[in-house]
C-alpha cells in the first residue's frame, strides 16, 4: 500500500516553516520532506522532527538564490565551485537529519552556453555529488522539471535524466519521478513509471492542471497510485501540491481512494 510525506514547502503556508511541523504530525503523517533546509540551523529542524516524531526522508542540494528564481546551478559552468561547496553543506544537514536522500535542481540553461557545455558540468557535478555523499549511506536523485513551470530549465524529460545516470556511472544515483511534471512535459505516465521504474528513487505527485491534490484534475490518481504499488516501490510518496482550500482539508483524498496515513 503507498505510504505518503507530506511536503511542507508546498502544505501548512498557513502557518510558518517551523510550525509546519506540528501541522503534519496532527495530520497524522510519519515523515516529511521539503525544498531546502539551510534558512535553519540544524539544530532547529532537528527538534522539530524530534518533538513531533517525524522522519524527513528529502531536501534537494542548494539550488542558488531561490528567491531571484534560481532553480539549480549543477547545469552551470560558471557555478562550480559553489555547488562543489553546496555538496558539503548538504551533507552535514543530511548527517545531522538523518536524511537518506538529496535531490539535485540541474537549473536554468544560461545565456551564451551550449547544450554541451551544460551538460559536461551537469554530468561532473553529478558525479562528484555522488561519490562524495557515497560512504554515508546517501542517494543522490535527479529530477525533470516541465518546461512550462520553468522555462529554460535543462532536464525536462525522464529520458534524459535516465541517460545522465548512464553517463554518471555511479550506483548511488537515481531518478526522482514527479508524476505532475511527467504529465505537463511528456504525458504517458504509466508507461514511463514501467520503463524507468528500476532507475527511481523517489516519487512526488500533484494533479493537473493547477498542481492541486489527487482528485482535482484530469490525473487518474487510484490508477497511478496503484500501478506504483503493483511496481514494488516502497518508499514515501512526497505530497508536493499546492492545496485547494486549507492543507488540513486536502487529505481527503486518501481515505477517498482506500488508502490511510
Amino acid at each position: 500500500m503507498p505510504k505518503f510525506a507530506a511536503n511542507l514547502t508546498m502544505l501548512f503556508t498557513e502557518v510558518p516553516f517551523m510550525e509546519r511541523f506540528a501541522e503534519a504530525k496532527k495530520a497524522g503523517f510519519s515523515h516529511v520532506e521539503y525544498l531546502l533546509p539551510y534558512a535553519f540551523s540544524v539544530e532547529e529542524l532537528k527538534e522539530q522532527l524530534e518533538k513531533h516524531q517525524l522522519k524527513q526522508i528529502l531536501f534537494n542540494f542548494p539550488c542558488g538564490d531561490w528567491a531571484a528564481s534560481e532553480r539549480g546551478i549543477a547545469c552551470l559552468p560558471s557555478r562550480v565551485e559553489e555547488f562543489r561547496a553546496g555538496v558539503a553543506l548538504s551533507l552535514r544537514y543530511a548527517q545531522e537529519l538523518k536524511v537518506f536522500q538529496l535531490n539535485i535542481l540541474a537549473g536554468k540553461k544560461a545565456a551564451g552556453i551550449t547544450d554541451e557545455e551544460h551538460w559536461k558540468t551537469l554530468v561532473e557535478n553529478v558525479r562528484f555529488a555522488a561519490k562524495s555523499v557515497q560512504s554515508h549511506g546517501i542517494t543522490v536523485l535527479v529530477e525533470a522539471i516541465n518546461h512550462f513551470d520553468i522555462p529554460g530549465f535543462f532536464l525536462n524529460r525522464v529520458e534524459q535524466v535516465a541517460k545522465l545516470l548512464e553517463e554518471v556511472n555511479e550506483p548511488n544515483v537515481r531518478i526522482q519521478f514527479d508524476v505532475y511534471h511527467v504529465q505537463r512535459e511528456e504525458g504517458e505516465i504509466t508507461a514511463t513509471l514501467r520503463k524507468y521504474f528500476s532507475k527511481i528513487g523517489h516519487i512526488q505527485i500533484a494533479d493537473n492542471p493547477g498542481r492541486n491534490q489527487p482528485g482535482t484534475g484530469e490525473i487518474h490518481y487510484p490508477f497511478i497510485l496503484r500501478e506504483i504499488d503493483q511496481l514494488g516501490f516502497t518508499g514515501q510518496i512526497g505530497l508536493e501540491y499546492v492545496p485547494k482550500g486549507e492543507s488540513q482539508a486536502s487529505f481527503g483524498w486518501i481515505r477517498d481512494f482506500g488508502y490511510q496515513l
